[in-house]
């Protein structure tokens, strides 16, 4: 399986023409959204799934009655879809909660939250925990038990950006009332919720941040990850490769089939170079998309659980409470904390005429700001 140095020098200036255009990874992520709202449907003004999201923005927060509601995938992915920066993935491996929040006096939805199983890997977890769960069957029986991860935590917006919306939606993953629902789904011990940032190095700060003791900053990712190319670009690039080799890149029955075709176009690519004058270009490339990638912010609740690292790894299965914490976890006190914080928000906005009220959802007809 190679590529000759014209097949070579051919898919190394595909890379360079897709990855050359971002100068920041909002540009790249902007960049997969658009493609994907290709295959979305058209519908007419007013009649589309955004008008089920909240828009009565002279109601106060100490005035709203909110609710959490576990979706069905397809109605969950399409209003997701709409408000997140994300090409959000459809077919989730692992355990998996898919909720949203409804202010129930609009009956109008306010934000969406997903969780899954952890990654397998996290450094600053694993300095937290001072072991890497997967290297033993024990251990990544005991972690998978007790572990949950946020993958999606995203509010509508303008709620989000007058009501402190991903806070809401980010202490709701911390509350019993999520541990309670994942222990009876997936006969678990839920004693630690996980998420990172979208962005690290180029906000020095999230919706997670100022939220002690719900859930705590521990310390940045590693980030040395190739973005993947998306749409007809990729398609296009897999098809010419395949053509060029005389078979798939990888079987059809192969798990994270595209990240392997991908890591494989590469390979075969940066081979067929190698001692050429089109190598340092290529690897060039290579390296200013690499760049594109961050070191996300890691956040941690361990539910007000006193003792939840030793219940992660597996020397005990027993819950020691934290006397001072673990009621503020409770989610009728989450829902007043939140009302509290989003009271002085929405007041502070209104005296300065700053609210928003335009909703913002992804139709590629206008641009959205994504780093808020």
């Amino acid at each position: 399986m190679s590529l000759t140095k014209e097949q070579a020098i051919h898919c190394a200036k595909v890379y360079s023409d897709y990855f050359d255009r971002f100068e920041r990874i909002d540009d790249y992520i902007r960049d997969q959204k658009l493609n994907s709202l290709a295959d979305r449907p058209f519908v007419l003004p007013g009649m589309g799934p955004e008008e089920d999201l909240f828009s009565d923005f002279s109601i106060h927060p100490r005035d709203m009655d909110l609710e959490i509601v576990e979706l069905p995938q397809d109605k969950w992915d399409i209003y997701l879809n709409m408000i997140s920066s994300h090409s959000n993935m459809t077919s989730i491996p692992g355990r998996c909660l898919r909720l949203a929040v409804l202010e129930k006096n609009t009956q109008k939805w306010v934000g969406f939250i997903r969780l899954g199983s952890p990654v397998i890997n996290m450094k600053p977890r694993n300095q937290m925990l001072e072991s890497v769960f997967s290297q033993t069957a024990e251990g990544a029986s005991a972690f998978n038990k007790t572990t949950m991860m946020g993958f999606v935590i995203v509010p509508s917006q303008p709620f989000g950006f007058n009501y402190l919306g991903g806070k809401l939606l980010a202490a709701i993953c911390c509350s019993h009332w999520v541990r309670e629902r994942l222990n009876a789904k997936y006969k678990m011990n839920t004693c630690m919720f996980e998420t990172t940032s979208l962005y690290g190095s180029s906000k020095a700060s999230s919706q997670y941040d100022g939220m002690k003791p719900l859930i705590r900053f521990k310390g940045l990712t590693d980030s040395s990850f190739l973005p993947m190319m998306h749409g007809p670009i990729y398609e296009d690039l897999k098809r010419y490769v395949e053509d060029a080799i005389g078979e798939p890149l990888v079987p059809a029955d192969a798990t994270s089939r595209k990240l392997k075709i991908s890591n494989k176009i590469m390979s075969l690519t940066k081979v067929a170079l190698k001692g050429t004058s089109e190598y340092e270009g290529f690897e060039n490339t290579i390296k200013n998309a690499l760049n594109l990638t961050e070191k996300k912010r890691y956040y941690v609740s361990n539910y007000g659980i006193k003792n939840f690292i030793d219940i992660v790894t597996g020397k005990t299965d027993k819950i020691i409470k934290d006397k001072e914490n673990y009621e503020k976890h409770n989610l009728e006190n989450i829902i007043e904390w939140w009302k509290k914080k989003a009271s002085n928000r929405y007041d502070n906005l209104k005296k300065d005429n700053r609210l928003r009220n335009d909703i913002e959802v992804w139709t590629g007809e206008k641009e959205i700001d994504i780093i808020r």
